[in-house]
Order: structure tokens, then sequence, then C-alpha cells
């Protein structure tokens, strides 16, 4: 027990080192989203709230555990922390689901691991798409918040070939405490997202 406590003490809690992007924020972004809103106080001042990352696990009919399960690995890998299992809120005949069957997971990513989950998706995963042109301005909700999708797990640099089985979309939502699109979007965009201007 003692020596095992000693090990423990040794390697100690892992820690990630302070994100770049929130030295980022705090340099350039906060005093270039003043000059712009004219914010009297730096608390009004948009700043990511939490990243939501979500994942269906597709059909039960073949394989199901075994998708589910390999959902979970490639989550933890691409997010770095466990996801939850979601399920069904309610039976829908004709995609074959009854309430409360294993559907998905999902992952809500805040602190550190979301300055680190934010700089890694801007910097080596959306240039990584083919015929990438930058996201659609379009897909904020009213309320400075913004939603992307990705067709596949394998834009994502820890995702092994050797372990992918098949293709997983996935739905990543960036909330922020923006009030309004626009706020959001010039933000975003200065903390290095690449949105297109059309």
């Amino acid at each position: 027990m003692a020596r095992k406590e000693k090990e423990e003490k040794a390697t100690g809690p892992v820690t990630l080192p302070q994100p770049r992007l929130k030295a980022k924020y705090k340099a350039e972004v906060l005093p270039k989203l003043q000059e712009e809103f004219k914010y009297k106080s730096v608390m009004q001042a948009p700043k990511l709230d939490k990243i939501v990352i979500n994942m269906g696990t597709g059909s039960k009919e073949k394989n199901g555990d075994k998708n589910l399960e390999n959902s979970i690995r490639d989550m933890t890998l691409i997010s770095g922390q466990k996801p939850i299992v979601t399920k069904a809120k309610k039976a829908i005949s004709n995609f074959k689901l009854r309430e409360g069957m294993e559907v998905g997971c999902k992952v809500t990513l805040r602190g550190n691991q979301m300055y680190h989950f934010f700089d890694k998706l801007a910097t080596v995963v959306l240039p990584r798409i083919r015929d990438f042109q930058g996201l659609s301005p379009k897909s904020f909700d009213g309320r400075g918040n913004y939603a992307l999708g990705l067709k596949e797990q394998l834009v994502f640099p820890e995702i092994p070939y050797d372990t992918f089985d098949r293709i997983r979309g996935m739905d990543i939502i960036i909330c922020t405490t923006a009030k309004t699109d626009q706020e959001a979007r010039v933000f975003l965009k200065a903390m290095g997202l690449p949105l297109r201007e059309k």
C-alpha cells in the first residue's frame, strides 16, 4: 500500500500546460473585442464557455455493442476525456429505435481541455479536410453558439489507421458567452476559427 502511494506521488496527476489560446485571448483578442464593441468592462467580452462533442453509433442491428465501444474509444482519443453514453429519449419504429437504447456518446469540455481542443480543431483538424474552403458563417444559433459537423473522425491525428473500423461523423458545438451572433463571429474569427465571409 505504502509503495503504491509513493509511486502515485512520484508521477502525480497529469496536468496540461497553459493553453496557447488562453494567453492569445488575454493579449490580443480581448483588446480587439473591447475596441470594436466598446465594452465598459472586460467581463462583457465574449469568451469560450464549453465545447460539446456528440457522436452517434449508427445502427444497433449488426455489431451494435462493438460500434458503441469503438465510438467511445475514438471519442476518448479525440477529446482526452471519457465520454458519457447517450440513450434514445423516445421510440421511433422507422429507425428501429426503442426508448432507452444506447445510440451514441458525448463529451463536454471545459477549462484548459476546451482551449487545447479548440486550438487543435482550428489549426490542425479543419485544414486536413479535403477541399476545405472555410466554415459556413450561417451555423450560429442566434445566441452566440456555433455548431459544425465533421463527416469522419480520421481528420483527427490521434485516430490510428490500424484500429479504424468504420467512418463516424460527429457534431461539435462551440458555446460562447456572446449575446449576439455578430459578437460571436468576431470573437471566434479572432480566436482562429476559419469562418468564411459568406
